[in-house]
């Protein structure tokens, strides 16, 4: 070995360590940095926006299957959804749009909305607002080729989808283009109910839309549904159109127009997306940029705000629950924030959903979680039918290698058009409470309860009771009640006119007879009635419930009283 060798073998076992690492690393070459740098930067977009290309690549691009949840008696999925070919197969997005991010954001970009044009309808509420009604008849794109000269005739029996655009989003939005075109395409005419203050249409009065706003949706429906009696309406909500629209569903019950409807990735919980949308930084970045939208929807109508609301706090808003709390609150007159979104939410209202409604939405949708899904709700439902897909994003669902057509679309128009063809479409039913049902009608009055009147009458009611049996059973008991009381007037007429011939022989003693009498008959009446009447309507209505109440005191008192009559008689057994 050289000496020079053996200098330096002795000069590096005296030297740093962290010295002769960093020599080493110098030795690496640049470009080796930063491909490792690019390589950790891919793994970590990889994982920060939810990619799932490699899953797809491995399981051959074959998608996933669509997951139900039902009422295992519902007719709406053994007839309807069974057999729609979109729903009961899988669904894979498109490879370079794997991430609900992307799709998400390529949805709201670009898009690739087909090119038509609407037909423009104002219609005018009675608060005096504005609706922007922007149509899609069939023979509009029938053939490739535009006919704007037809129109809609009172006795058209063609159906008409009502939509229901999501949050800042109107006619001009490329997923509602999709929508429109495909249920053109398909024969039907397609109407966009826009919200106040989008499509153009400024606002005209003191009135503005919020996430439960369910008046306008319910005028412009009754509006369609007399000017078009024949033609069923299908509804479709998107976003936070489907909150309203659900909503709306749970309001009204059975009293709908509606035929058939679909909520497209509802938020269900405004309360828990909110927790939500804060939560992660991809979210923070979701949150920041809806409020963008929102404060330009008010920038749009800046003089309205400035008198009705805290324009101040508007603009300095961060965050949707800013917006909502110096906007939403003041305008809709909502305490807090919280209370609006309690209030706002459709997740309270989905028991007392009465059409045929399909619900899709994806487990992985950055905007809407999966944690504010009703799950039971729906399953409790017969008539929902509540579809998740694991992959989708926000409104997304791209599908093919060009992305080019959305899923849901597909899948919306199927579900639909099997419906209309179907005996179950919902046909309204006239109710004499036409007002909207408070969202407690489902968790509080679903058991008998007892209903005390002024009168003493106990009646005993319940939900699941039909009207007309609970009134023929009150007036069957009425008129028993009438002919005890016909029975003792006509005795008391008797002994009326028995006292009236003694009168003229002993006027004081029959005035005082009279008047004793009168107190004897009557307040044994009046004290023994009521309870008559409450013991015979209990006993009618619920025989079996007071046998089974005394079955039950019997045999949860037994032991107690078991245990006190054997020592009783134990002791008497002793003393004999």
């Amino acid at each position: 070995m050289d000496r020079s060798q053996v200098e330096i073998e002795e000069q590096g076992m005296g030297a740093n360590p962290y010295g002769l690492l960093l020599k080493a690393l110098t030795l690496i070459p640049s470009w080796h940095y930063l491909l490792a740098f690019l390589i950790l930067s891919l793994v970590f977009l990889y994982n920060f926006l939810e990619f799932h290309f490699l899953h797809d690549l491995f399981s051959g691009f074959r998608g996933h299957p669509v997951c139900f949840t039902y009422n295992p008696c519902s007719v709406i999925y053994d007839g309807v959804v069974s057999k729609c070919r979109v729903l009961r197969g899988r669904y894979c997005a498109t490879p370079w749009l794997s991430s609900p991010h992307v799709q998400t954001v390529f949805l709201n970009f670009n898009g690739r909305p087909p090119v038509f044009s609407y037909r423009r309808q104002l219609f005018y509420t009675s608060d005096g607002g504005t609706i922007a009604l922007d149509w899609l008849m069939k023979s509009d794109v029938s053939g490739g080729a535009l006919h704007m000269n037809s129109s809609i005739s009172r006795n058209e029996t063609t159906p008409i989808m009502v939509v229901v655009p999501g949050l800042t989003s109107d006619s001009s939005s490329a997923y509602l283009k999709h929508l429109a075109f495909n249920t053109a395409k398909h024969g039907w005419n397609v109407v966009i109910s826009n919200h106040r203050g989008l499509g153009g249409v400024s606002i005209t009065s003191d009135c503005f839309y919020n996430a439960g706003w369910t008046e306008d949706l319910r005028v412009v429906i009754n509006h369609l549904h007399k000017e078009y009696p024949k033609a069923p309406l299908l509804a479709v909500g998107t976003s936070i159109g489907a909150n309203i629209l659900v909503k709306y569903l749970g309001e009204d019950g059975e009293n709908v127009p509606i035929a058939g409807a679909v909520a497209i990735c509802s938020p269900w919980d405004l309360l828990i997306g909110d927790r939500f949308i804060c939560r992660r930084l991809v979210q923070k970045l979701y949150d920041r940029a809806l409020t963008i939208g929102l404060q330009g929807y008010a920038q749009l109508h800046q003089p309205l705000y400035s008198r009705l609301a805290n324009w101040e706090g508007i603009k300095k808003s961060r965050s949707i629950r800013d917006f909502d709390c110096h906007a939403t609150c003041l305008v809709g007159k909502f305490e807090t924030v919280d209370t609006y979104y309690r209030r706002c939410s459709s997740a309270s209202y989905v028991g007392n959903v009465s059409i045929p409604l399909l619900c899709i939405s994806a487990l992985d949708d950055p905007v809407c979680t999966r944690e504010a899904i009703p799950w039971d709700e729906c399953r409790a439902n017969k008539n929902i039918v509540l579809a998740t897909t694991k992959h989708g994003g926000h409104l997304g669902f791209f599908e093919g290698i060009t992305a080019s057509g959305l899923w849901w679309v597909r899948a919306t128009v199927e579900f639909l058009d099997v419906l209309h063809s179907s005996p179950y479409m919902h046909v309204q039913k006239k109710m004499q409470n036409c007002g909207p049902h408070s969202a407690l009608d489902s968790t509080i009055d679903q058991g008998p309860y007892v209903n005390i009147a002024e009168d003493g009458l106990v009646a005993a009611m319940c939900n699941e009771q039909n009207k007309d049996d609970s009134i023929e059973e009150i007036s069957e008991l009425q008129n028993i009640h009438y002919e005890k009381d016909n029975k003792m007037v006509s005795d008391a007429k008797q002994d009326e006119r028995t006292t009236k011939a003694k009168d003229d022989a002993f006027p004081v003693i029959a005035d005082t007879t009279k008047h004793a009498t009168s107190v004897q008959d009557v307040k044994p009446l009046d004290a023994i009635s009521p309870f008559q009447r409450c013991f015979d309507l209990l006993s009618r209505q619920n025989r079996c419930s007071i046998w089974l109440l005394a079955y039950i005191a019997i045999i949860t008192s037994w032991p107690l009283v078991g245990s006190a009559v054997s020592i009783v008689f134990k002791k008497k057994l002793r003393y004999v």
